[in-house]
């Protein structure tokens, strides 16, 4: 089911996540790291593929709408485990 958040959100979820989470979503989900960095704005194509994520100009750094929920959920699963401690 898609996801609609603001550009700055995304970010923040990344910019929240603990070493190494990128690495521990793509092993999960067996994808590359880059993938897992597009997923959250980045534009390595090269390296990675394009993970369902589309933005569009706006305030907040903009909108995003995210295809697929996997890789969100997942972060935010890893900050729910790691603020249990």
């Amino acid at each position: 089911m898609a996801k609609t958040i603001t550009f700055n959100e995304l970010r923040k979820l990344k910019d929240s996540l603990p070493d190494g989470a990128t690495h521990q979503i793509a092993d999960k989900l067996n994808i590359t790291v880059q993938t897992v960095r597009n997923y959250f704005g980045g534009s390595n194509y090269e390296f990675g593929k394009n993970a369902g994520v589309h933005i569009e100009p706006g305030p907040d750094g903009g909108i995003v709408v995210l295809d697929d929920t996997t890789i969100y959920d997942m972060a935010l699963e890893i900050l729910k485990e790691q603020n249990k401690d």
